[in-house]
């Protein structure tokens, strides 16, 4: 038996888990193609789905409709537009030690080491998802702000009494398992169709064990690299031609 999964106990958990089936099993995005202030929803060709949470998916674009959605299903969230892209799970060096395509990919997010780099993302946050009757403490949701596709889910939790674990692996097939030789804690990941779930019991400062998904769409965050990489050419060779046209 995996150290990660808990068993059932309360009467509440066959609801909990239908909840769980509905918001993690692969799906279709039923919303349309809306707009966002200062962004649009691009439209892109449709890719393999992989890993959905809520139906968002690979192919999901963010809207009004969408963000609306989630506020009756999540509560109330805050946003945030252009911040820090960091990939890292679990502890510092994670990737770099079990995962080096993923590692690669953040510091190319991350480049130059050791400066704050921003992105053209809008993230959403919630943090009283439990007055909804969903059991997370806090969920984590970004978006690219070039095509509104989703890069990166964080949802955590305290405690598996909803059966996530199982539940993921009914509808995903066995993970692979394996604990940290560093620190004290387990990961089981999926990937599909090159994009990530993990699944990590990781100790808090008391010890205690918590349960952190995080959801890597890789070739959404491709394109986002390539988006901000044909921006930033853009905008030197706007300098360049203001610089030859100032004298």
């Amino acid at each position: 038996m995996l150290l990660i999964r808990s068993s059932k106990t309360q009467s509440g958990n066959t609801v909990l888990l239908a909840i769980l089936i509905s918001l993690l099993v692969p799906g279709l995005m039923s919303c349309g193609e809306g707009r966002e202030p200062n962004g649009s929803a691009a439209p892109a060709a449709v890719l393999p789905e992989s890993f959905t949470f809520f139906e968002l998916g690979l192919n999901s674009r963010l809207d009004k409709k969408v963000r609306k959605e989630l506020a009756g299903k999540l509560g109330r969230d805050a946003i945030e537009q252009r911040s820090i892209l960091d990939l890292e799970i679990n502890y510092n060096g994670f990737l770099k030690t079990y995962f080096p395509d993923l590692d690669a990919l953040n510091r190319k997010l991350n480049f130059p080491p050791g400066e704050r780099v921003e992105h053209n993302t809008l993230k959403l946050m919630y943090r009283y998802a439990l007055r909804k009757d969903v059991p997370f403490d806090y969920v984590e949701l970004v978006f690219s702000n070039f095509t509104r596709a989703p890069l990166l889910f964080r949802i955590n939790f305290r405690v598996d009494e909803a059966g996530i674990v199982d539940t993921l692996e009914s509808k995903y097939g066995q993970s692979q398992v394996f604990s940290w030789q560093e620190k004290s804690g387990q990961t089981l990941y999926w990937r599909k169709n090159g994009d990530f779930l993990f699944v990590s019991l990781v100790p808090d400062q008391f010890g205690n064990p918590t349960y952190q998904i995080a959801i890597y769409f890789v070739r959404n965050l491709e394109q986002l690299i390539a988006a901000e990489k044909k921006e930033a050419q853009k905008k030197s060779l706007k300098r360049t031609e203001s610089g030859k046209t100032a004298f």
